[in-house]
C-alpha cells in the first residue's frame, strides 16, 4: 500500500493565522488567531534527524481488532532515548484498499539502526499482531528498495507447519494458530525517514494548554498522512534536552521550558504569564509530511484562547540535518 492509495485527506487547515507584526526583542511573529486573540510564534525551528522506518498494514475482521493490535504493537515506543523504538498509529484504511479486503490500520515503527528496526518489527508483529484475534500483517511500503525479512523470521513460529501463501498478490506465510491461520507478508520495506519534528505550546494554564494540544493532535490526525505522533495521545509533557547539567545522561528534562523553574534558572524561555507547556512530536516518512503536520497542528493549537506562544525545540543544528522553521509552516515571511 502506497501513501497515495490511502485515500485523500484534507490538505488545508481551515484555521488561518494572520501575521500582524514582528517583535524584534524576543524574535517572534505576532499573529491573530481565527478566534481573534493575539499570540506569538517564535522565529525558530524544529530540528529533525533521520531514522529508519517500517510501515505495517494490520488487517482484521473488524476495526476494533485491527486497532487493538495496532495499539499494542506501538506500545513502549515514544522516544529512542529509552524506548527500544519509536512507533505510532498512522490511520485507518478502508477494506477496498487492503490486500485481503478487510479493514486495516497503518502503523509506523522507527529505529536508528536498520538491523534493530527489523528486530523490533519482528517482535511487535510476532508478539502483538499475531497474538491478536483475526489479524494479518502486510508491508505498507512495497516499493521500498530496502527489504527486511520480517515475515520469513516470524514463520518459524509455525514449527515446520507454516506454508507459503499469496494474499492479494502479496507473498507471505500462513502460520497455524489456535484460531486458524495468521498471514504475514514475507518481507517489509524500510526507508530512511524523519524523526523529531515538534512544536511547543505555551499556555496560561493547564486547561487551555491541554485543550490546544488536543486540538493540534486532532488536526494532524484528520488532515495529514504519512506521519505518526509517538507520545501518549500524541502529547508529551516531559520534553527533553540533549545531555544533562548535573548527571551523565544522554537526555534530561528541558529545563528552559519548565514553568516551575522560570524564576530559578537564567536561561528560562517561559514567559511570566505562562504556566503550562506541552510538546507535540512528529515522525514522518518525508520532511514535507512532517512540515505539513506541524503547520496543521500549530494553526489548530493557536485557535484556543489561553495560548500565549508557540515555539519549537532545537539544539542549534547539532542534533540533526533537517530543519522545519515555524515561519515556513505557518506561511509567515
Amino acid at each position: 500500500m502506497l501513501p497515495s492509495e490511502m485515500g485523500s485527506k484534507s490538505t488545508a487547515s481551515e484555521s488561518k493565522l494572520e501575521v500582524v507584526g514582528y517583535d524584534d526583542k524576543d524574535q517572534s511573529f505576532i499573529v491573530t488567531s481565527p478566534m481573534g486573540h493575539i499570540l506569538k510564534i517564535s522565529d525558530t525551528f524544529a530540528e529533525m534527524f533521520p531514522m529508519w522506518a517500517g510501515r505495517v498494514l494490520i488487517t482484521a475482521d473488524s476495526e476494533k481488532w485491527a486497532l487493538t493490535a495496532a495499539s499494542v504493537a506501538t506500545g513502549l515506543a515514544t522516544s529512542v532515548i529509552m524506548s527500544p523504538a519509536e512507533a505510532g498509529i498512522e490511520g485507518t484504511v478502508p477494506p477496498e484498499k487492503t490486500p485481503d479486503q478487510r479493514i486495516g490500520v497503518l502503523i509506523q515503527i522507527y529505529n536508528r539502526s536498520m538491523f534493530e528496526l527489523k528486530n523490533q518489527m519482528m517482535l511487535r508483529i510476532g508478539q502483538c499482531v499475531m497474538t491478536c484475534p483475526t489479524t494479518s500483517a502486510f508491508d505498507a511500503m512495497p516499493n521500498a528498495k530496502r527489504r527486511l525479512k520480517v515475515g520469513r523470521g516470524i514463520r518459524l513460529f509455525g514449527d515446520g507447519f507454516q506454508r507459503k501463501a499469496i494474499v492479494g498478490n502479496r507473498k507471505g506465510w500462513r502460520i497455524p494458530v489456535m484460531e486458524g491461520n495468521f498471514f504475514v507478508e514475507d518481507s517489509f520495506g524500510a526507508v530512511e525517514a524523519i524523526a523529531g519534528g515538534n512544536f511547543l505550546i505555551l499556555a496560561r494554564d493547564k486547561i487551555s494548554g491541554l485543550k490546544a494540544a488536543e486540538e493540534a493532535v486532532k488536526a494532524i490526525r484528520n488532515k495529514t498522512s504519512e506521519v505518526i505522533l509517538p507520545f501518549p495521545g500524541g502529547i508529551c509533557r516531559s520534553g527533553s534536552k540533549a545531555g544533562s547539567l548535573k548527571y551523565k545522561l544522554k537526555a534530561s528534562t528541558n529545563h528552559p521550558f519548565c514553568p516551575e523553574l522560570k524564576a530559578l534558572v537564567q536561561d528560562s524561555q517561559v514567559p511570566e504569564n505562562v504556566n503550562c507547556v506541552y510538546e507535540i512530536v512528529i515522525n514522518g516518512l518525508t520532511v514535507e509530511a512532517v512540515k505539513k503536520a506541524m503547520g496543521e497542528g500549530v494553526r489548530a493549537a493557536a485557535t484556543v484562547p489561553g495560548v500565549v506562544r508557540i515555539s519549537a525545540g532545537n539544539y542549534g543544528g547539532k542534533l540533526g540535518p533537517y530543519k522545519a522553521f515555524l515561519k515556513e509552516v505557518i506561511g509567515a515571511t
